[in-house]
Protein backbone atom coordinates (compact mmCIF):
# COMPACT_ATOMS: atom_id res chain seq x y z
CA UNK A 1 0.00 0.00 0.00
CA UNK A 2 0.73 3.49 -1.21
CA UNK A 3 2.55 5.71 2.10
CA UNK A 4 -0.74 8.25 1.30
CA UNK A 5 -3.41 5.44 1.60
CA UNK A 6 -1.72 3.84 4.43
CA UNK A 7 -1.82 6.89 6.44
CA UNK A 8 -4.12 8.79 5.28
CA UNK A 9 -7.33 5.92 5.20
CA UNK A 10 -6.00 2.33 6.30
CA UNK A 11 -4.52 3.06 9.35
CA UNK A 12 -7.13 5.68 10.98
CA UNK A 13 -9.82 2.76 10.14
CA UNK A 14 -7.38 -0.01 11.27
CA UNK A 15 -7.28 2.24 14.74
CA UNK A 16 -11.02 2.78 14.62
CA UNK A 17 -11.18 -1.28 14.51
CA UNK A 18 -9.15 -2.25 17.26
CA UNK A 19 -10.47 0.57 19.28
CA UNK A 20 -13.94 -0.93 18.51
CA UNK A 21 -12.68 -4.60 19.85
CA UNK A 22 -11.59 -3.26 22.89
CA UNK A 23 -15.01 -1.99 23.56
CA UNK A 24 -17.14 -4.40 22.17
CA UNK A 25 -18.74 -6.74 24.95
CA UNK A 26 -16.56 -10.15 24.64
CA UNK A 27 -14.04 -8.58 22.38
CA UNK A 28 -15.63 -9.83 19.65
CA UNK A 29 -14.22 -9.33 16.19
CA UNK A 30 -17.61 -10.07 14.78
CA UNK A 31 -19.40 -8.05 16.18
CA UNK A 32 -16.48 -5.38 15.86
CA UNK A 33 -16.79 -5.47 12.16
CA UNK A 34 -20.55 -5.30 11.80
CA UNK A 35 -20.84 -2.37 14.16
CA UNK A 36 -17.88 -0.52 12.58
CA UNK A 37 -18.45 -0.67 9.40
CA UNK A 38 -22.33 1.03 10.20
CA UNK A 39 -20.71 3.80 11.63
CA UNK A 40 -18.34 4.24 8.96
CA UNK A 41 -21.33 4.01 6.48
CA UNK A 42 -23.31 6.53 8.81
CA UNK A 43 -19.94 9.08 8.46
CA UNK A 44 -19.66 8.75 5.10
CA UNK A 45 -23.61 8.71 4.40
CA UNK A 46 -23.38 12.27 3.69
CA UNK A 47 -22.07 12.21 0.75
CA UNK A 48 -23.71 8.90 -0.48
CA UNK A 49 -27.17 10.62 0.15
CA UNK A 50 -25.72 14.41 -2.46
CA UNK A 51 -24.66 11.67 -4.69
CA UNK A 52 -27.90 9.84 -4.61
CA UNK A 53 -30.33 13.15 -4.35
CA UNK A 54 -27.77 14.55 -8.01
CA UNK A 55 -29.10 11.05 -9.80
CA UNK A 56 -33.19 11.78 -8.55
CA UNK A 57 -32.92 15.38 -9.92
CA UNK A 58 -30.91 14.17 -13.01
CA UNK A 59 -33.80 11.84 -13.29
CA UNK A 60 -36.52 14.38 -12.76
CA UNK A 61 -35.18 16.38 -16.13
CA UNK A 62 -34.77 13.98 -18.05
CA UNK A 63 -37.78 14.40 -20.38
CA UNK A 64 -36.45 17.95 -20.95
CA UNK A 65 -32.60 17.07 -21.26
CA UNK A 66 -34.01 14.60 -23.94
CA UNK A 67 -36.27 17.80 -25.49
CA UNK A 68 -32.56 19.76 -25.77
CA UNK A 69 -31.46 16.94 -27.57
CA UNK A 70 -33.73 16.09 -29.73
CA UNK A 71 -34.34 19.77 -30.88
CA UNK A 72 -30.48 20.61 -31.26
CA UNK A 73 -29.49 16.83 -32.66
CA UNK A 74 -27.58 18.88 -35.25
CA UNK A 75 -25.74 21.46 -33.72
CA UNK A 76 -23.93 19.69 -30.53
CA UNK A 77 -22.67 22.90 -29.73
CA UNK A 78 -25.85 24.32 -28.95
CA UNK A 79 -27.07 21.51 -27.28
CA UNK A 80 -24.19 21.00 -24.46
CA UNK A 81 -24.90 25.23 -24.13
CA UNK A 82 -28.67 24.51 -23.85
CA UNK A 83 -28.28 21.53 -21.27
CA UNK A 84 -25.46 23.82 -19.12
CA UNK A 85 -28.18 26.48 -19.07
CA UNK A 86 -30.78 23.82 -18.31
CA UNK A 87 -28.37 22.50 -15.16
CA UNK A 88 -28.06 25.91 -13.98
CA UNK A 89 -31.71 27.04 -13.95
CA UNK A 90 -32.53 23.90 -11.98
CA UNK A 91 -29.50 24.65 -9.71
CA UNK A 92 -27.81 20.88 -10.21
CA UNK A 93 -24.33 20.06 -10.55
CA UNK A 94 -23.83 17.60 -13.26
CA UNK A 95 -20.58 16.52 -11.51
CA UNK A 96 -21.28 16.82 -8.14
CA UNK A 97 -22.13 12.90 -7.35
CA UNK A 98 -19.15 11.77 -9.52
CA UNK A 99 -16.97 13.97 -6.91
CA UNK A 100 -18.52 12.47 -3.77
CA UNK A 101 -18.08 9.09 -5.33
CA UNK A 102 -14.34 9.62 -5.78
CA UNK A 103 -14.27 11.34 -2.06
CA UNK A 104 -15.50 8.27 -0.64
CA UNK A 105 -14.05 5.53 -2.68
CA UNK A 106 -10.62 5.26 -0.98
CA UNK A 107 -12.74 5.16 1.96
CA UNK A 108 -14.57 2.40 0.99
CA UNK A 109 -11.29 0.47 -0.36
CA UNK A 110 -9.64 0.90 2.85
CA UNK A 111 -12.58 -0.50 4.88
CA UNK A 112 -11.98 -3.66 2.69
CA UNK A 113 -8.29 -3.66 2.98
CA UNK A 114 -8.43 -3.60 7.21
CA UNK A 115 -10.75 -6.97 7.35
CA UNK A 116 -9.01 -8.23 4.62
CA UNK A 117 -5.12 -7.69 5.32
CA UNK A 118 -5.43 -6.76 8.89
CA UNK A 119 -3.97 -9.82 10.03
CA UNK A 120 -6.50 -10.33 12.96
CA UNK A 121 -6.56 -12.36 15.65
CA UNK A 122 -2.90 -11.09 15.25
CA UNK A 123 -2.49 -6.88 15.40
CA UNK A 124 -0.79 -5.04 12.98
CA UNK A 125 1.69 -3.09 15.36
CA UNK A 126 3.46 -1.20 12.90
CA UNK A 127 -0.12 0.54 11.63
CA UNK A 128 -0.99 0.86 15.81
CA UNK A 129 -0.69 4.64 17.10
CA UNK A 130 0.52 5.17 19.86
CA UNK A 131 -2.27 5.92 21.94
CA UNK A 132 -4.77 3.03 20.69
CA UNK A 133 -4.72 0.53 23.22
CA UNK A 134 -4.00 -3.37 21.93
CA UNK A 135 -7.09 -5.48 23.09
CA UNK A 136 -5.58 -8.21 25.64
CA UNK A 137 -8.16 -10.21 24.13
CA UNK A 138 -9.19 -11.13 21.05
CA UNK A 139 -12.55 -13.47 20.42
CA UNK A 140 -12.66 -14.34 16.77
CA UNK A 141 -15.94 -16.81 16.97
CA UNK A 142 -19.28 -15.11 16.47
CA UNK A 143 -22.07 -17.86 16.95
CA UNK A 144 -19.43 -20.82 17.35
CA UNK A 145 -18.36 -19.70 13.94
CA UNK A 146 -14.68 -18.43 13.22
CA UNK A 147 -14.62 -15.17 11.09
CA UNK A 148 -10.82 -16.17 10.72
CA UNK A 149 -11.98 -18.93 8.82
CA UNK A 150 -13.68 -19.47 5.52
CA UNK A 151 -17.02 -20.62 5.22
CA UNK A 152 -18.95 -20.78 2.30
CA UNK A 153 -22.70 -20.37 3.88
CA UNK A 154 -21.55 -17.13 4.54
CA UNK A 155 -20.19 -16.69 0.82
CA UNK A 156 -23.83 -17.41 0.25
CA UNK A 157 -25.13 -14.97 2.57
CA UNK A 158 -22.84 -12.30 0.50
CA UNK A 159 -24.31 -12.97 -2.92
CA UNK A 160 -28.02 -13.22 -1.49
CA UNK A 161 -27.52 -9.70 0.07
CA UNK A 162 -25.62 -8.64 -3.24
CA UNK A 163 -28.33 -9.84 -5.21
CA UNK A 164 -31.02 -8.02 -3.14
CA UNK A 165 -28.99 -4.28 -2.72
CA UNK A 166 -29.12 -5.03 -6.75
CA UNK A 167 -32.66 -5.69 -7.33
CA UNK A 168 -33.61 -3.29 -5.15
CA UNK A 169 -31.23 -0.24 -5.98
CA UNK A 170 -30.37 -0.39 -9.84
CA UNK A 171 -32.76 1.44 -11.83
CA UNK A 172 -35.09 -0.36 -14.46
CA UNK A 173 -34.06 0.16 -17.85
CA UNK A 174 -36.36 2.23 -19.61
CA UNK A 175 -39.18 0.23 -21.64
CA UNK A 176 -39.71 1.08 -25.65
CA UNK A 177 -43.17 0.99 -26.61
CA UNK A 178 -43.39 -0.94 -29.79
CA UNK A 179 -46.83 0.74 -30.77
CA UNK A 180 -44.89 3.62 -31.50
CA UNK A 181 -42.36 2.07 -34.13
CA UNK A 182 -39.52 2.87 -32.28
CA UNK A 183 -36.84 0.22 -31.94
CA UNK A 184 -34.17 0.34 -28.64
CA UNK A 185 -31.07 2.11 -29.46
CA UNK A 186 -27.87 1.29 -28.90
CA UNK A 187 -27.67 3.12 -25.17
CA UNK A 188 -30.86 1.45 -23.98
CA UNK A 189 -29.65 -2.21 -25.36
CA UNK A 190 -26.39 -1.45 -23.72
CA UNK A 191 -28.38 0.12 -20.31
CA UNK A 192 -30.14 -2.74 -20.24
CA UNK A 193 -27.44 -5.25 -20.52
CA UNK A 194 -25.38 -3.46 -17.53
CA UNK A 195 -28.55 -3.58 -15.35
CA UNK A 196 -28.69 -7.51 -16.54
CA UNK A 197 -25.11 -8.20 -15.36
CA UNK A 198 -25.00 -5.86 -12.25
CA UNK A 199 -28.03 -7.83 -10.70
CA UNK A 200 -27.03 -11.24 -11.94
CA UNK A 201 -23.31 -11.96 -12.65
CA UNK A 202 -22.34 -9.56 -9.72
CA UNK A 203 -23.53 -11.68 -7.29
CA UNK A 204 -21.97 -14.82 -8.58
CA UNK A 205 -18.05 -12.61 -8.19
CA UNK A 206 -18.85 -11.71 -4.69
CA UNK A 207 -19.69 -15.21 -3.76
CA UNK A 208 -16.13 -16.47 -5.33
CA UNK A 209 -14.77 -13.42 -3.48
CA UNK A 210 -16.29 -14.09 -0.19
CA UNK A 211 -15.80 -18.25 -0.72
CA UNK A 212 -11.93 -17.04 -0.81
CA UNK A 213 -11.94 -15.21 1.91
CA UNK A 214 -12.23 -15.56 5.53
CA UNK A 215 -15.42 -14.49 7.23
CA UNK A 216 -14.90 -11.14 8.45
CA UNK A 217 -14.38 -10.12 5.11
CA UNK A 218 -18.30 -11.71 4.46
CA UNK A 219 -19.04 -9.89 7.23
CA UNK A 220 -17.86 -6.55 6.18
CA UNK A 221 -19.68 -7.18 2.13
CA UNK A 222 -22.91 -8.64 3.78
CA UNK A 223 -23.25 -5.04 6.22
CA UNK A 224 -21.85 -3.00 3.78
CA UNK A 225 -24.94 -4.44 1.39
CA UNK A 226 -28.04 -4.25 3.85
CA UNK A 227 -26.88 -0.63 4.68
CA UNK A 228 -27.01 0.10 0.90
CA UNK A 229 -30.47 -1.39 0.77
CA UNK A 230 -31.65 0.44 4.00
CA UNK A 231 -30.36 3.86 2.48
CA UNK A 232 -32.09 3.38 -0.78
CA UNK A 233 -35.37 2.86 1.48
CA UNK A 234 -34.66 6.26 3.09
CA UNK A 235 -33.69 8.32 -0.25
CA UNK A 236 -37.26 6.48 -1.36
CA UNK A 237 -39.03 8.10 1.75
CA UNK A 238 -37.56 11.38 0.75
CA UNK A 239 -38.11 11.44 -3.13
CA UNK A 240 -41.72 10.23 -4.97
CA UNK A 241 -41.39 8.24 -8.13
CA UNK A 242 -44.49 9.13 -10.09
CA UNK A 243 -45.44 8.35 -13.50
CA UNK A 244 -41.98 7.47 -14.61
CA UNK A 245 -40.06 10.90 -13.45
CA UNK A 246 -39.01 11.31 -10.00
CA UNK A 247 -40.35 14.64 -7.97
CA UNK A 248 -39.28 15.89 -4.86
CA UNK A 249 -40.77 15.37 -2.08
CA UNK A 250 -41.21 18.93 0.05
CA UNK A 251 -40.67 18.67 3.79
CA UNK A 252 -44.31 19.86 5.33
Amino acid sequence: MSFLFHNFFYAPLYNGLIWFINIIPFHSVGLAVILFTCIVKIIIFPLSQQSVKTQFEMKRIEPELNEIKLKYKDDKQVQAEKVMQLYKDKGINPFAGILLMIIQFPILIALYWVFLKGGLPKIDVKSIYSFTKIPSIINMDLFGISVASKNIVFAVFVALAQFLQMQITLPKPKKVDSKDGKDPGFGDELAKSMNMQMKYVMPVVMFFIAENFPVVVSLYLITSSLFAIGQEYYMRSRYKNTAGTIQVVKKQ
